[in-house]
């Protein structure tokens, strides 16, 4: 990776950004020491302009960012940082800096609970006890679900619509999880067809 620190005074800045729902955390600076020091133990360090020192993001609250991904800007002089957060990523206890977690890319968290709870065995998880009964009871259950979703559609309470569409979709993330494809294979195919 050719960073070029020159252009900030050996600062650039870093935009980082949640690994699975996507959303911007935060944004910091690093210089060529924090940089470096960020790739050998894969969590974000910064160079703290405050602090006049290197800062690693958690080192006091344990709120730490692990790297997933790195990626350089068409200019080399900036830093996009895909990490996975160890708690709030700001230091008020939210989640971002710019503001509460959005629910947009939430279906990535709740995919990444439901293979946890799966690939942890979680014994008391329903969703575990679920896809131990094998493949036939997942799409069995994804059927059940789609029928209750059809016949809330058709009356007028939205309340159990909305309940019904969310059992659907959350049973419909096991059998995606049972059959070994993810929400990002099925986007591929969508994003095909358009």
């Amino acid at each position: 990776m050719n960073i070029d620190f020159s252009k900030g005074n050996g600062l650039i800045p870093v935009v980082i950004q949640n690994n699975t729902t996507l959303q911007v955390l935060m944004l910091g600076y690093m210089n060529k020491e924090a940089f470096t020091k960020t790739q050998k133990e894969g969590k974000v360090t910064f160079y703290s302009r405050s602090k006049n020192r290197l800062w690693t993001k958690g080192e006091e609250s344990g709120n730490f960012l692990w790297v997933k991904d790195i990626q350089v800007d068409c200019d080399n002089d900036t830093l996009l940082i895909k990490a996975t957060p160890e708690g709030p990523t700001c230091h008020k206890g939210t989640t971002s800096c710019f503001g509460e977690e959005t629910p947009k890319g939430f279906l990535y968290s709740l995919e990444s609970i439901i293979s946890d709870r799966i690939d942890n065995n979680v014994e008391t998880s329903y969703t575990n006890k679920l896809y131990k009964r094998g493949i036939n009871k997942v799409a069995q259950k994804v059927g059940e679900e789609a029928v209750e979703v059809v016949i809330e559609a058709k009356d007028n309470n939205d309340e159990l619509f909305k309940n019904e569409a969310a059992d659907l979709l959350y049973h419909y993330l096991i059998l995606l999880k049972a059959k070994g494809f993810t929400i990002t294979d099925i986007e591929k195919v969508l994003k095909s067809r358009n």
